[in-house]
């Protein structure tokens, strides 16, 4: 017998954690930056992840202490409205009607709301809206106003200021800037000769005095370009006054391609695109790899690394420049080309976007401003509160005005300027609690989500970046990258959630690495991997993946090759017979992606490469590798060689994406997983329209295996992994008809198979996945039609024989009686 199970055919929420005493306390300050002591809150189901997250993490507890502070530009932060805010938080709550258990922690969603509400209400109130205020960049760094450049940086603790650069031979006497009563420094370049004084693409940077008299240079905030000298080792990097001339400006061509059903996203990482080994140009990607993307039926581009990063290591994670893009790969013009490339190919793009933490690099980042300053005139908190150790890097005041002007303006930045679609939100986890998830196992105790260590400045950040993104952009999609799993990411602001459209499902590809790791075949379970799966909250959607860029960082293995291994390098070639590893390793690198896909979440996302199981880790250049760039790039010819394996998981990766492309099971809430046999090692559930079958044993074929499903008809095979085109054996018929049994009594679940109404019988090879679609009436139809117009056009084409043969004998007939006719008259004639 097969055991039965069912996920998602009822909502999914975590157990409920005692209420906890204590309300939060009110704003302790009318400053412009502050935190408050808050009382103990619980929050959402887990996921059983250990929070090690990308980077390594170990426990750091940090003291969440009062700030006050008494700048004039403060003031604006508080504003008397707070009670107003907590009244009117109590309509937007609609959260905990979707989840009651949430309900202990209503005072905690009320508290959240209101400070949302506040923030906008001054936004509204001081700088017109939160959509106007997000167009910080019109104002801060170098603007057009008539005459001249205006160059603006807040910088409140700075005692004098200048602008330097290749412009004035990098001395600054005769450029002093002005302070006004909010710590921004202006200055106006005049025009010279009806010409801009600063010319586009020339060096400039922000110089400085502390009050201890020392003065620096940095490069400015809000630079939107920022390069670095390539001849010389180590050197600085110096911003760039970006603003080319009409003719050189890019200009858009493509409209946006509209919000899929889901996303099925393509993680790519522009630098390392190349099969040389060196840095991958935006154009040539734009040129050579997007059309690849397109051709596999992806919908959505997820670009890594495009914000200036001074370390190319770093993945990118590692923000210098935040308003830049990374020169490596090109100029902003280049970006904006591969964006509207995208866009005319129907692929939508999304940014991986680092709000969590900045580079703590002093000479190239956003850190060099903070020398000498307190955490209110600082983007950064100071002391261990704004220092993440693990990641070397500063972490922002999110409660400070000009933190959330610059931050918000970074992401209306991206989407007006580039035309981006949308955002991947990196380091959520650590934004999201005081603790950074530094040795977090989530277990799904609420009580882990709602208390004293969750960081409401950066969940209230969060809900405005969502808030704002979604108002400019309505068909934005924004992805949250949270291991926690804390419960209302992924719900409207509106409701009282934080606003995301979808979170990473970041538990799987840590399940499939165990399994890989720990457990022979025979212990896998398929219990397990199904509520590994499935478990996630409901209504709030994930984006399923099976590996990332993570897996792909050396010191880690992709699961290609933790199946593989070193045979990848002897064993792909078609010209002989695999080997048993070989064999077993494409088989389940085509199951766990497409298990993942079809069960995992409401999106679904791969890594560049890994559709056809790259063989290689990625390791950037670096010290420890003598600077090399041989494991940094994407080795497509081995997809392209005919002869070779690789392009067999190439070909079911492009398979899987058109199958959803087809039938949108992605994007069905229908998802039942009837099946999960522990003894025979399959899985059988059923999403959308389609009927899955996961066979994972190792040996056994079953013929004949039943399978149950919901509407009774005849279900043909919509894609089988062991099909020959995907590298497989072919033993699965794709020409047969499966017709269903009804299964006990009509509304008697009890009485069904696997409680389901029908059933039907297919061949499981082992070590094989197949889908299965229902011939629908109309398709039924079709056939018989077809049927009939065959049979009727033989019979109108013998009817048409029939009458040329009958026209041919009559005209042979009135032939002869012709002749007869005219032998007659010339007998006549002699006889006469």
């Amino acid at each position: 017998m097969h055991s039965s199970s069912s996920f998602l055919s009822k909502p999914i929420f975590g157990p409920a954690a005692p209420l906890s005493s204590g309300r939060p306390r009110p704003p302790v300050s009318a400053n412009n930056s502050f935190s408050i002591k808050k009382q103990p809150y619980d929050v959402c189901p887990g996921f059983g992840r250990k929070s090690g997250q990308r980077r390594g993490i170990s426990h750091d507890k940090i003291a969440i202490e009062r700030i006050t502070h008494d700048s004039i530009v403060s003031a604006v932060l508080m504003d008397g409205t707070s009670t107003t805010n907590i009244e009117k938080a109590d309509e937007g709550l609609g959260i905990l009607a979707i989840d009651p258990s949430l309900q202990p922690y209503q005072d905690h969603f009320k508290y959240r709301v209101a400070q949302y509400l506040q923030k906008k209400a001054l936004f509204e109130k001081y700088e017109g809206s939160v959509e106007q205020f997000a167009q910080g960049y019109l104002k801060f760094g170098f603007n057009r106003e008539e005459g001249g450049i205006v160059y603006r940086e807040w910088a409140p603790a700075v005692q004098e200021a200048q602008l330097i650069g290749d412009f004035n031979g990098w001395n600054g006497c005769n450029h002093k800037m002005v302070k006004d009563e909010f710590g921004v420094w202006s200055i106006k370049v005049h025009d010279s000769s009806g010409k801009p004084s600063i010319p586009h693409n020339s060096r400039v940077k922000f110089r400085f005095q502390y009050g201890n008299g020392i003065w620096v240079d940095r490069i400015p905030a809000w630079i939107r370009y920022a390069t670095v000298d390539p001849s010389r080792f180590a050197a600085p990097y110096d911003g760039i006054y970006w603003d080319p001339p009409p003719s050189e400006r890019y200009r858009f061509k493509y409209t946006r391609p509209k919000k899929p059903q889901a996303p099925r996203i393509y993680e790519a990482h522009v630098g390392m695109s190349s099969s040389e080994p060196r840095v991958n140009s935006y154009r040539e990607f734009a040129d050579n790899v997007l059309p690849r993307i397109r051709a596999n039926y992806y919908n959505t581009v997820q670009l890594m690394a495009v914000m200036e990063h001074s370390y190319y290591a770093s993945f990118g994670y590692h923000v210098t420049n935040f308003f830049a893009v990374s020169s490596r790969s090109g100029t902003p013009e280049d970006l904006k080309y591969l964006i509207d490339k995208a866009h005319s190919l129907g692929l939508r793009v999304l940014m991986d976007v680092v709000h969590s933490h900045a580079s703590n690099n002093v000479t190239d980042g956003l850190n060099g401003f903070d020398v000498g300053q307190s955490s209110q005139e600082s983007y950064f908190h100071t002391g261990d509160r704004g220092y993440h150790k693990l990641w070397d890097s500063r972490l922002f005041n999110y409660a400070n005005w000009e933190v959330l002007r610059f931050l918000l303006s970074n992401l209306r930045w991206w989407i007006d300027e580039f035309q981006f679609d949308g955002f991947r939100f990196d380091g959520v986890t650590s934004m999201l609690y005081h603790h950074h998830g530094i040795n977090m196992a989530f277990t799904g105790n609420y009580g882990e989500y709602f208390s004293e260590a969750t960081d409401i400045d950066a969940v209230v950040y969060l809900m405005l970046a969502n808030s704002l993104i979604h108002s400019i952009l309505p068909d934005a999609t924004v992805i949250a990258e949270d291991v926690s799993g804390m419960p209302g990411l992924g719900r409207p602001v509106s409701e009282g959630g934080t606003g995301f459209d979808y979170r990473l499902a970041m538990a799987i590809p840590d399940r499939w690495i165990d399994y890989l790791k720990n457990r022979t075949d025979e212990e896998w379970s398929m219990e397990e991997l199904s509520w590994s799966l499935t478990n996630r909250r409901y209504t709030e959607k994930c984006i399923a993946y099976a590996e990332c860029h993570d897996q792909s960082i050396v010191g880690d293995k992709t699961i290609a090759f933790y199946l593989m291994d070193k045979e990848m390098y002897s064993g792909m070639s078609c010209l002989m017979e695999p080997s048993p590893i070989i064999d077993r390793g494409i088989a389940l690198h085509k199951m766990i992606h497409f298990l993942t896909m079809a069960l995992g979440g409401e999106g679904y996302l791969n890594f560049m490469g890994n559709e056809f199981g790259h063989p290689d880790w990625i390791d950037f250049p670096r010290d420890g590798n003598g600077w090399s760039y041989d494991k940094c790039r994407r080795q497509w010819n081995l997809v392209d060689t005919d002869h070779l394996r690789y392009k067999f998981m190439n070909a079911f990766d492009r398979a899987m994406n058109n199958l959803d492309d087809k039938y949108s099971f992605l994007s069905s809430t229908n998802q039942i997983v009837s099946s999960c046999d522990e003894k025979d090692k399959v899985i059988v559930f059923e999403r959308g329209a389609l009927v899955f079958v996961f066979n994972f044993h190792p040996n056994n074929t079953y013929d004949g295996y039943k399978v149950g499903c919901d509407l009774p008809g005849k279900y043909r095979v919509a894609l089988d992994s062991d099909a020959l085109e995907f590298g497989g054996r072919g033993r699965v018929g794709h020409d047969a008809d499966h017709f269903t049994s009804p299964e006990g009594i009509p509304g008697v679940p009890e009485t069904n198979f696997n409680n389901r109404p029908n059933s039907f019988k297919v061949l499981s090879p082992a070590r094989t996945c197949v889908a299965y679609y229902r011939v629908e009436e109309e398709e039924d139809v079709e056939d018989e039609i077809e049927e009939i117009e065959g049979e009727e056009a033989e019979t109108a084409i013998a009817d048409v024989i029939a009458i040329q043969e009958t026209i041919a004998s009559d005209s042979a007939r009135s032939r002869s009686i012709n002749l007869d006719l005219e032998d007659n008259a010339g007998d006549a004639d002699s006889d006469d």
